[in-house]
């Protein structure tokens, strides 16, 4: 089979109605991973939980999501984005209804657990149909694009659950999430219509050549390469800041005196800040200039979890933006770099966005668990943010041996 390039919409055509597609699919995973940050009070208060068991739950998908991403990544290769990302979406609609239905910590955390079957398949997916379907700073903006899927989905959960969705549904927590369960599984039906054309045909086609590839191989291959290590050291730690703020970001707010409305309402700044982030920061994330990027990202975060344990007002608005800026793309330029490292590429996109995922959900596990035991320990979130504060600043160390090792591959 012969591999395609793409450098124009003339040799993919639809290939931007094939990204839209994705993005509505990542979309949908934003929305309900975001839902459950703004629902803690009345779910804790429903279900009698403490906030450390509610941190066991919002950590309960990134657990599972650790031990499917490396399996589901040998999956797309083999099988093509197509049907993983309509089996992803399925899975996680599937969670959203059974989250509903959940009448103890145990039920509600196996419902969100599941959620960590269906997540790794959008994860790896998304990046792999980009590489496909994308070159150059093209590739870098068809990241960006459907990066602010699950940012815009965040926005919306965070923003309308408890000043919309909640008082739409009489204060019953489980129909926003059935609800959103719903939304979830219609953007799988979409991505199949949208994804019937010569775009699709081409990650179709691209298939039978990663099929050849012995699995064991090339795993052993990208996981000895140095660069590659760090970018998967580096995702870690960027997971356990995103995901630790993402889950708990309401509550922090909420403990300075706000209503839950307008705790949701501040908290869903980030994430709006996260969307042009995405838009505009990948595109310009050339090679030369990755690392010097990814610097400023984790600054920014760096700067916000300080800002983030003063009241609201103008200081506190100042960490919450820079925490967007930093949410929005972090994530997608660490994606780039590994992607690009010297024989990994397109062909093994699926295998090593399996082994960034891995990786990455470690951090996406133990964020949110470790800021609901330190509240819980400490009687508050300044501790909390003070640890993520750290965190930022061990990632920064790490970017000068990965500039290091990126040298090396390439000029090897």
């Amino acid at each position: 089979m012969t591999h395609h390039t793409t450098t124009d919409e003339t040799t993919v055509p639809y290939r931007w109605v094939v990204l839209f597609g994705v993005w509505l699919i990542y979309f949908s995973f934003g929305l309900t991973v975001a839902a459950l940050g703004p629902l803690v009070t009345p779910i804790t208060d429903d279900l009698k939980m403490t906030f450390g068991e509610m941190g066991t739950v919002l950590g309960a998908w990134p657990l599972i999501y650790i031990l499917a991403a490396l399996p589901c990544g040998f999956l797309i290769d083999r099988v093509g984005p197509r049907k993983g990302l309509v089996i992803a979406a399925v899975i996680m609609g599937v969670s959203g209804l059974l989250r509903s239905a959940a009448d103890t910590h145990l039920t509600l955390f196996l419902a969100v657990a599941i959620f960590g079957l269906g997540g790794p398949l959008i994860s790896i997916g998304a990046p792999k149909v980009i590489a496909l379907l994308f070159e150059g700073k093209n590739r870098g903006l068809a990241m960006g694009i459907y990066i602010t899927g699950p940012g815009l989905g965040g926005v919306i959960a965070a923003s309308t659950t408890n000043s919309i969705f909640l008082p739409f549904f009489d204060e019953n927590w489980r129909l926003v999430t059935c609800a959103y369960g719903f939304v979830t599984l219609f953007s799988g039906l979409l991505w199949l219509l949208l994804s019937q054309n010569a775009a699709g045909e081409l990650i179709k086609n691209a298939v039978s050549e990663t099929t050849k590839e012995s699995i064991p191989e090339t795993f052993k291959h990208l996981a000895s390469i140095p660069s590659v290590q760090l970018v998967l050291a580096l995702s870690i730690g960027i997971f356990f800041i995103n995901h630790g703020l993402n889950n708990w970001l309401p509550e922090i707010i909420r403990a300075q005196g706000l209503s839950a409305a307008n705790a949701g309402y501040w908290a869903s700044i980030p994430t709006a800040v996260s969307v042009v982030s995405a838009l505009i920061i990948p595109r310009y994330a050339t090679p030369e200039k990755r690392i010097l990027i990814l610097a400023l990202l984790i600054f920014s975060s760096c700067i916000a979890t300080l800002l983030l344990q003063i009241a609201p007002g103008p200081i506190m608005l100042t960490g919450l933006v820079l925490q967007g800026i930093a949410r929005g793309a972090m994530m997608t330029v660490a994606l780039l770099l590994l992607v690009e490292i010297p024989n990994v590429g397109p062909k093994r996109a699926g295998t090593a966005g399996g082994l960034f995922f891995t990786a990455a959900e470690i951090g996406g596990v133990s964020g949110p668990v470790a800021i609901g035991l330190v509240h819980d320990a400490t009687g508050g979130f300044s501790s909390a943010l003070l640890t993520l504060t750290v965190i930022t600043l061990a990632l920064l160390a790490l970017l000068y041996p990965l500039k290091n090792a990126v040298s090396r591959d390439i000029r090897n």
